[in-house]
């Protein structure tokens, strides 16, 4: 064993135990195209096989649970927008959920209808720009353009009824902030239509090409035990055959009512994780056909007070984003502040598990890996 001092782009040393002579102890990040954000891996390698990966984070925490604190009950749901930013609307959700739980708000029919159709075009933007970026990360561009496009075509969508398109901070206490836009539901059959007629170009041109199947298949194995074992949720767990989807097991607003399926793949390798996410994407277009021309009329929001004050206690509450579980943990003392704020994010677990992942596998292995983890760092780091 030796020691190795490695300077990084930041300026800093980094310090690092081979595990035998002749390992190569490489950085990658921390601002790496492949890392889709600021991650820092130290990688043992011998030869290109990776013997070890030790990512370092916190290169962006902002301290967002501690800050909620200081927050009322209303504003600190905004914070989670900058947290998943692919799935801001269904973080707020989350919390918005979590409040409701501590003050019984009884949410109306209409609300619930609207909350889950932007869940759901949120999780079909997320699930687009992965793939579009999932391609391009093994070497093919075009997939990352057409992805876009109909990504634009959501965001276009958000922005007309919340005003924003990524950071929508459209979901509050008791419902959404402001109705639907009256271009709505003709905006969001277009896009059905659409979406409609190119998914299966997207199976042609990714999901079928040899190439990305020989890159894909057989790599960055999970087993189910495994993906249990260290907490895995989302479609990284569900590549492993667990069933882990809360919309499923523990259903909240309208998706009781709903017919869709829990995508659920048993192979367990990187492939296994891309045709969950991609097939996913069919089971949100579904979701949103089936409430679009069955919008309740009726409030968009319950009536609550403007000062918020959960009792005292605990609460919790589940939901499931783009990326996998997501839990709110609220410790009320009866103030209009929560004491104790505690997210269930689910990049930090699914994270966890790369180094049992990328073990034995190339470096060149290592990339597709952390693609169909699908990772935002800041979920991460908070």
């Amino acid at each position: 064993m030796y020691r190795q001092t490695e300077i990084i782009s930041d300026g800093s040393q980094v310090t690092s135990l081979g595990e035998a002579e002749g390992d190569l102890i490489i950085n990658v990040g921390p601002q790496h195209p492949s890392t889709h954000g600021v991650l820092h891996l130290i990688i043992t390698l011998n030869g290109e096989t990776i013997k070890n990966v030790e990512p370092h984070l916190g290169y962006i925490h902002r301290s967002i649970e501690k800050m909620c604190e200081s927050l009322s009950y209303r504003q600190f749901i905004y914070v989670t927008s900058r947290m998943d930013y692919l799935s801001s609307h269904i973080n707020n959700h989350g919390c918005a959920m979590c409040v409701e739980k501590g003050m019984q708000i009884e949410i109306p029919p209409r609300a619930k209808v609207i909350r889950v159709l932007m869940d759901e075009l949120t999780r079909l933007a997320s699930h687009q720009l992965w793939w579009g970026a999932m391609a391009m990360d093994v070497g093919a561009l075009t997939p990352f353009f057409h992805a876009f496009r109909e990504r634009e075509a959501i965001n276009d969508i958000m922005e007309e009824t919340c005003g924003a398109r990524l950071t929508m901070n459209y979901m509050v206490p008791g419902g959404v902030m402001y109705d639907l836009h009256p271009n709505f539901q003709h905006r969001v059959k277009e896009f059905i239509t659409l979406f409609k007629s190119k998914i299966d170009e997207y199976d042609e041109m990714v999901t079928n090409n040899i190439i990305f199947q020989n890159r894909m298949k057989g790599i960055g194995v999970l087993s189910k035990e495994d993906a249990i074992s260290y907490g895995c949720t989302g479609p990284t767990a569900r590549g492993s055959g667990v069933s882990c989807d809360i919309r499923k097991l523990y259903p909240y607003e309208v998706y009781s009512e709903l017919q869709f399926d829990e995508i659920i793949e048993t192979g367990g390798d990187c492939f296994a994780r891309y045709l969950v996410r991609f097939r996913e994407m069919r089971q949100s277009l579904s979701i949103i056909e089936q409430l679009i021309d069955n919008i309740p009329e009726g409030d968009f929001q319950a009536k609550t007070k403007a000062v918020l004050k959960l009792p005292k206690g605990e609460f919790y509450s589940r939901i499931e984003t783009a990326r996998g579980e997501f839990g709110v943990y609220i410790i009320s003392e009866g103030g209009t502040t929560p004491y104790r704020i505690k997210f269930r994010s689910p990049g930090f677990s699914n994270l966890s598990a790369l180094n049992h992942m990328a073990k034995g596998y190339k470096i060149g292995d290592l990339v597709a890996i952390m693609g169909t983890l699908d990772l935002v760092i800041p979920d991460i780091d908070r």
